[in-house]
């Protein structure tokens, strides 16, 4: 299996630099590991006391982004080492000004494995959510360096509880201590022997409540909202946006739309916007245009949306009709009840919020026409709908801490 699992990874990298030929995100996925270590012998100056904190992409980076801050204001001489898997984690933070580092992880082989830890020589390392380099981690056990996975969620479906993953399972064994979101995912470590499991929530909720306590206000979508009632789609994909084109171009209730599409280049954006038969605008030509007059207000840019659902008095959160929802309690903490499309159930605070009244899931444009309207018409359905959701968030936060006093421990 370890045989196969190496010659795997290999033929991804390989795949991956074939597909960069003709896709920016895989050129960028290539060009980021190109020389990568020479690059970073060139650039990293070893701290006194390391942490080396990995993300795969954007998402797991607001989950590890609290305990970074939390860490580096307890110790402002800690230094932190922060790697992404993804180009879209990396491009995005690589200016992250706290961390002290920021790269690409290389594949993980063993000779990429034992190079990468002989510069960098972490003292610690921090895994985000779902990263198990099965060379990485095993050579830090190696090592004695002490390795934690934060914000965990296991499913029993996943495919290292199955015969043919028993293998890699034992490579979590490589964690001194996991921190998992619900028991649900301690008693199934549980289970399968792991004990140094502790349930400590989900450290997005402490991002969230942070973000909405601080957030930056964004005068053009003020003026756009006005005293209306405003849906904020965020992260939608084609498949949210064909839906939500059906409803807001027949004008059925009147609502104004912020739509932020999780894709912005400019093919999408035209894609979505000649579809609209309804007075638009671009948020990055809000200078030439009256937002009083505009229906929706087309967000083509990035870095925003945390701050945009505050002028939602409802939340569509995309992703549910493809691979599965995106950031749900970004919107929930605003006090805003959201909807999403059918797959969600492998999202934890999605399932709560529902369960709880907070959250509406919709399988189709039929039933996304039955709640907008619903939520138009009454008004005290919305609000109750909305404190049940802002009344989760607020009672999820507190992760951090825990895990942040644990950490410390290590050092």
């Amino acid at each position: 299996m370890i045989f196969f699992y190496s010659l795997a990874v290999r033929l991804y990298g390989l795949a991956i630099c074939i597909v960069s030929l003709f896709n920016p995100k895989a050129a960028a996925w290539c060009r980021g590991r190109r020389h990568f270590f020479r690059r970073l012998e060139d650039s990293f100056t070893k701290g006194e006391r390391t942490v080396w904190v990995h993300c795969a992409s954007l998402g797991e980076f607001e989950q590890g982004r609290p305990v970074i801050e939390a860490l580096k204001e307890r110790d402002p001489s800690l230094q932190v080492v922060l790697t992404f898997f993804s180009p879209s984690g990396y491009e995005v933070r690589k200016d992250y000004d706290k961390a002290d580092h920021v790269c690409y992880l290389p594949l993980d082989t063993p000779g990429n494995a034992r190079r990468f830890l002989d510069i960098v020589q972490p003292d610690l390392a921090v895994f985000v959510k779902y990263e198990f380099w099965y060379f990485f981690l095993t050579t830090l056990k190696k090592r004695q360096i002490p390795a934690v996975l934060i914000s965990a969620i296991f499913r029993p479906g996943q495919w290292f509880f199955r015969w043919y993953g028993r293998r890699f399972l034992r490579v979590m064994e490589s964690f001194r201590r996991i921190f998992v979101q619900d028991e649900a995912s301690r008693q199934l470590l549980a289970g399968h022997g792991l004990k140094a499991v502790e349930v400590a929530g989900d450290t997005r909720f402490d991002r969230v409540v942070a973000i909405a306590a601080a957030r930056k206000k964004i005068p053009l979508a003020e003026a756009f909202a006005g005293d209306r009632t405003v849906v904020v789609a965020g992260s939608t994909w084609k498949e949210d946006e064909a839906l939500l084109l059906s409803y807001l171009n027949r004008r059925v209730r009147p609502y104004k739309w912020i739509i932020a599409p999780h894709e912005i280049h400019p093919q999408h954006i035209a894609w979505l916007t000649g579809r609209l038969q309804v007075p638009y605008m671009l948020f990055s030509e809000g200078e030439a245009n009256d937002p009083v007059k505009a229906e929706v207000l087309v967000i083509d840019n990035i870095g925003m949306l945390s701050s945009l659902y505050a002028y939602g008095r409802l939340a569509y959160i995309g992703g549910g009709f493809g691979s599965g929802i995106h950031n749900v309690p970004e919107a929930a903490v605003y006090g805003v009840p959201v909807l999403f499309g059918p797959r969600y159930k492998k999202f934890r605070e999605a399932v709560d919020l529902v369960r709880l009244g907070g959250a509406y899931p919709l399988e189709n444009g039929t039933e996304l026409e039955r709640l907008l309207n619903m939520f138009y018409d009454d008004v005290p359905a919305r609000e109750k709908a909305g404190a049940a959701a802002r009344d989760y968030v607020h009672a999820s936060a507190g992760s951090t801490e825990k895990i942040v006093n644990n950490l410390l421990t290590f050092f």
